[in-house]
């Protein structure tokens, strides 16, 4: 743990009295106060750092900000302070704009005067600092997931609120109070279930369409009132249908990926050794990925991983731990391994040999004989997308492409969507 939240973290069991003032105070006007007055309550205490109408809440800050090594334990109060209004807000639809507001005070605040050690120069000294951290960076993308109509941008950040599994490492943080993470929860629900009704709509009316121009009986005119359904993705319609169909249906011998992962899972019940778990691992994987390019350097590199996960263990009985600490080791070889080493060639390589849809395919296969490492690859997707964050949408096609098909693939293998319809018909 690093230097910061060991600070935190010891700074969150005991809040001192001064900050508790803060927190009661916005906790209290919270619950009457409208949005516009609790945001000029904050360009007061915050960024004016002059005074303020209660005296009490004004020198309880001063004494926060006047104590020795104060930037870290700031930032976890400060956070704290905003994450009142945004946990409240959030939970009333018609106040859920005042959000983003709150968030874009902070945005072109003027620098702390050198020389000067009065209140108002530490307070806005503190508050430049939190506008540096990862906190803030994680609130501006929440601004961005609530804000999401306005955005223009054309940034990958600004892609933000399509995708509600990378909300648990893109939002929260490791001192993320218990409210804020009942907010994202919240609003990833919600998300995923707009994504999923609008999937399911979508998929109906492209299997009425396919109906309709398969079946003579049906007339022209029944065809025609037929209501179109916008596309719920990045992908352009034929991507969408392919990525589907291939989700949905058969990838190998006539199975489908679900099938597949039910049939491995059944037959490592009765593998004796680690080293056999490996061996059947490698044929699973390998056994829908495009032949050609599997028989390159790729499926070397595959065996490789596989030999060197755990050798010590290879001759014990294949455990859940063993599974997981595994499929762990591949995702870190298929898409990235860490933000300190965010090299992903292989992950690039394999879209551009095989495509998108069924780079994601070879991920799924992993996740669906063990689920508990999905959260492991929604932190690898996280990584990229901080990584890209800047980004142009235009200068990395893949990825958006990789994050409309990875939520396809959770949205049809893990959501309440039911799209087996698509079985019955091909899909133009």
């Amino acid at each position: 743990m690093n230097t910061s939240s060991h600070i935190n973290s010891d700074y969150r069991q005991q809040s001192s009295s001064e900050e508790q003032v803060l927190y009661d105070y916005l906790l209290e006007q919270v619950k009457t106060d409208s949005p516009s007055q609790l945001i000029e309550d904050f360009r007061y205490l915050f960024v004016e750092g002059r005074g303020f109408r209660d005296v009490q809440v004004y020198a309880a800050l001063e004494k926060i900000v006047k104590r020795k090594n104060i930037e870290y334990q700031f930032n976890y109060f400060f956070n704290r302070c905003c994450h009142i209004l945004i946990n409240s807000w959030q939970m009333q639809p018609q106040l859920q704009s005042a959000i983003p507001e709150l968030i874009a005070i902070f945005e072109n605040l003027a620098p702390a005067r050198s020389g000067f050690n009065n209140t108002a120069n530490q307070i806005r000294y503190l508050v430049k600092n939190f506008v540096q951290s990862d906190q803030y960076v994680k609130l501006q993308r929440l601004a961005r997931v609530i804000n999401s109509k306005q955005n223009t941008c054309n940034s990958v950040g600004n892609l933000i609120d399509r995708y509600p599994y990378l909300y648990n490492h893109c939002l929260l943080s490791e001192d993320s109070s218990q409210e804020h993470q009942q907010t994202v929860r919240h609003i990833k629900a919600q998300t995923e279930k707009r994504f999923e009704v609008n999937l399911s709509r979508y998929v109906t009316y492209k299997v009425r369409l396919a109906q309709v121009a398969r079946s003579p009986q049906m007339s022209e005119e029944e065809g025609r009132i037929i209501r179109p359904v916008k596309n719920p993705t990045l992908l352009n319609d034929k991507e969408l249908n392919r990525a589907l169909k291939h989700f949905v249906g058969n990838v190998d011998g006539g199975s489908s990926y679900k099938s597949l992962s039910q049939n491995f899972l059944t037959q490592s019940v009765h593998t004796q050794s680690f080293q056999g778990f490996k061996d059947d691992l490698y044929e699973y994987l390998l056994s829908s990925m495009d032949s050609q390019y599997a028989k390159g350097q790729f499926n070397k590199k595959i065996y490789q991983i596989l030999q060197n996960t755990l050798p010590e263990c290879n001759h014990q009985k294949p455990s859940e731990f063993l599974m997981l600490r595994t499929s762990s080791q591949l995702l870190n070889f298929l898409v990235v391994e860490s933000s300190n080493k965010p090299d992903h060639y292989v992950f690039v390589d394999m879209i551009s040999n095989m495509g998108v849809t069924q780079t994601m395919g070879v991920l799924l296969k992993v996740i669906l004989i063990c689920n508990k490492v999905k959260p492991y690859l929604e932190k690898r997707f996280s990584i990229l997308f901080n990584h890209y964050e800047s980004f142009a949408r235009e200068g990395v096609p893949w990825l958006v492409k990789s994050l409309e098909n990875l939520q396809l693939a959770f949205s049809v293998h893990f959501g309440k969507v039911d799209l087996s319809c698509l079985n019955q018909v091909k899909l133009q």
